[in-house]
C-alpha cells in the first residue's frame, strides 16, 4: 500500500481517537474509550507502515501537523469552541511549516 495513503490513514485515526478523548469524559465513558484504543492503534500501526516509504521528520510533521489542524477544526465544529484570529494564524504557521517540510524533501 502506498506510504502516503497509510500516512492519511493513521491521520484520520489519530484524528479520532483524538476527538474520543473529548467524548470519552474523562475514561468515564465506556464506548469512547473503545473508540480511542482502536483509534490510536489503527494511527500507530498505519504510521508505522507508512515509515517504510515516508521518511521519519516528514511523516511525523505531516501528522502531527495535519492532525493538530483536524483536531482543531473538530473542537471549533462538533464541541463550539472559539475560533479566534489568533487560532488561525497558528493553524496557518502550521500547514505552512508542512509544506515548507515537504518542499524540503524535493531535489
Amino acid at each position: 500500500m502506498n506510504g502516503y495513503l497509510l500516512l492519511i490513514i493513521a491521520i484520520v485515526a489519530e484524528v479520532f481517537g483524538s476527538s474520543m478523548l473529548k467524548a470519552s469524559n474523562g475514561f468515564k465513558k465506556i464506548l469512547p474509550v473503545f473508540g480511542i484504543i482502536i483509534g490510536y492503534g489503527l494511527a500507530f500501526y498505519s504510521l508505522s507502515l507508512s515509515l517504510k516509504t515516508i521518511p521519519l521528520g516528514m511523516a511525523y510533521a505531516i501528522w502531527s501537523g495535519v492532525g493538530t489542524a483536524l483536531i482543531a477544526l473538530i473542537g471549533v465544529i462538533v464541541y463550539k469552541e472559539g475560533l479566534s484570529s489568533k487560532k488561525l494564524f497558528g493553524l496557518g504557521l502550521i500547514i505552512a511549516g508542512v509544506i515548507l517540510l515537504n518542499l524540503s524533501e524535493i531535489h
